[in-house]
């Protein structure tokens, strides 16, 4: 929210110009409020000084069952990383989210098991409807809508920038959430801007809708929701996830 607000009065402090005399002096261009907030960056173990950690490796506090609610049951590795426990269903958040940077490490299993959409499988769910796939596509073509880096079944990503497989990708997601009014029409769509190891995938796309396996993208009204990781049958790891919220 601070950084929302920071935004909207460094707009209106560049519009309070318009329709004023065109500036002689250097100094009369020049502004000084708001001042930005000091955040003290991410290191390779330590997240943003105003970032929520999400998962650091220590445990799953932070996440419950979507299926029931319960405590998650994905596996605790030792090298402070988690993986999906196949079967045991995908995990959720339990805070919600509106507009969020969110950082979040992943890496496909090291045996190579499946093809397709069948190896290395997952994805990440921005506000449980929002997905942003996680494959391994290497040596293993799909539809392309459905690679890793995809908003699934809607943007192709821009470029396919996997690490090896088994060794460890980062996804960097700067997401706003859609909008709707009091009648519940959106009124505004989602975006989602995605770089995958330091490459843009996508830049700012316009999210259709709900992410679905079979037909249209729904937009049913909603609020704030959680980041979702999917258990597609796959042994997918995860690690440092933290979240900023905007």
């Amino acid at each position: 929210m601070t950084i929302c607000l920071f935004s909207a009065l460094y707009t209106q402090a560049q519009d309070n110009h318009k329709g004023e005399k065109e500036p002689t002096k250097p100094e009369e261009t020049e502004f000084y409020e708001p001042v930005p907030p000091t955040v003290t960056p991410a290191t390779k173990d330590k997240a943003p000084s105003d970032a929520t950690v999400l998962f650091d490796g220590k445990n799953l506090d932070a996440w419950v069952s979507t299926k029931s609610g319960s405590k998650a049951s994905w596996t605790l590795n030792r090298d402070g990383s988690m993986s999906v426990k196949p079967g045991a269903g995908d995990i959720q958040t339990k805070k919600s989210f509106g507009d969020v940077q969110l950082h979040i490490e992943w890496r496909s299993p090291e045996k190579i098991e499946g093809d397709g959409q069948n190896r290395g499988n997952s994805g990440i769910f921005l506000q449980d409807r929002y997905e942003i796939q996680v494959l391994d596509n290497n040596d293993n073509d799909t539809y392309v809508n459905g690679q890793v880096g995809a908003v699934y079944k809607q943007f192709v990503p821009l470029a396919k920038a996997s690490v090896k497989t088994g060794d460890w990708n980062t996804y960097d997601i700067i997401y706003h959430a859609p909008e709707f009014d009091e009648a519940g029409n959106k009124t505004k769509p989602a975006t989602v801007t995605v770089l995958h190891n330091g490459i843009l995938v996508q830049d700012h796309v316009l999210i259709k809708g709900t992410t679905e396996y079979i037909g249209w993208p729904k937009n049913d009204p909603h609020g704030e929701g959680p980041i979702r990781l999917q258990d597609h049958g796959s042994a997918v790891s995860y690690r440092n996830i933290w979240i900023r919220e905007l």
